[in-house]
């Protein structure tokens, strides 16, 4: 078979692959935001509709808004559906993370970096264990993601962190305490999310700034869904799969796949950050 016939087929195997995936995430089942929630600032731009199903924040000149989990989760699968601010966004900063407290906090983090009208979002991660960080990926999404609703998802086992879009691994942090790199396996976690005004630096380091003609800014929620140790009002039943949940070949294709056509920057490639060499972890395999 000629190569260039065979990488066809190939690609065209992905792409079906992604879209199950893609429908697959979309079918989570839905948590209520009354329940499982509280409003941590910006009073009436936090707004829980439809009975809990669905939470929307709002962001305008005066202040920006928030919620977190009353529960804490230690390990688990999380699964959010999010629809993120249209049009215009510069400036702006979506967050949806896992953190603990205190100065030696752990964190999990996806940021969702606004950009001018037609430009793409940047979708920011990264990882702290023990009050320390510094461990950024960014990506583009190749699809849009004001249009629509998208499942951002965290598996965080004892083993691994894999960050998903629409069931579609984008990164993988690796458990390499056995070296020496502290891994975020002790600490409680909330679920965090936020919107809010980054212009200083959110949008190409902060030259472009919010326009509040176009305020206010929202973005919506909805179809949460987390698997964990913990109790919760909507913890599901089965655990196994996200304990011991890693990559086969298939899911070692996709993030190829995204980290080769998507990503926009890696800590793990930046000589210039680490001028005395990369982090160890940068040198082994993050599968």
């Amino acid at each position: 078979m000629p190569f260039s016939s065979s990488c066809s087929k190939v690609s065209m195997v992905l792409v079906v692959s992604l879209f199950v995936t893609s429908l697959m995430a979309m079918t989570a089942s839905a948590g209520n935001f009354f329940q499982d929630f509280d409003v941590t600032f910006g009073d009436e731009r936090a707004k829980i509709l439809n009975g809990g199903q669905l939470l929307t924040l709002n962001l305008d000149k005066f202040s920006g808004s928030g919620f977190k989990s009353k529960n804490e989760y230690l390990l688990g699968r999380i699964d959010m559906q999010i629809k993120l601010v249209s049009g215009n966004s510069a400036g702006t900063v979506t967050a949806y993370y896992l953190s603990s407290e205190g100065p030696t906090h752990d964190e999990i983090d996806f940021e969702f970096l606004g950009n001018l009208s037609g430009d793409p979002y940047t979708l920011h991660t990264n990882v702290f264990s023990q009050g320390k960080g510094n461990r950024e990926q960014q990506f583009h999404l190749w699809f849009d993601p004001t249009k629509a609703f998208h499942t951002y998802s965290i598996v965080w086992n004892s083993q691994r962190i894999i960050f998903l879009v629409d069931n579609i691994p984008i990164r993988v942090f690796t458990n390499l305490e056995t070296i020496g790199v502290p891994f975020p396996k002790n600490q409680p976690m909330r679920i965090y999310s936020s919107l809010w005004n980054a212009d200083d630096w959110a949008t190409r380091g902060g030259l472009v700034k919010t326009d509040w003609t176009q305020a206010p800014f929202t973005a919506s929620y909805r179809n949460f869904k987390v698997s964990t140790t913990s109790t919760s009002t909507n913890s599901l039943t089965e655990q196994s799969a996200w304990q011991t949940q890693g990559l086969d070949a298939a899911g070692r294709n996709r993030l190829r796949w995204v980290q080769q056509k998507f990503m926009v920057y890696n800590y793990c490639s930046d000589l210039k950050r680490f001028p005395q060499g990369l982090p160890v972890e940068c040198r082994r395999s993050r599968f």
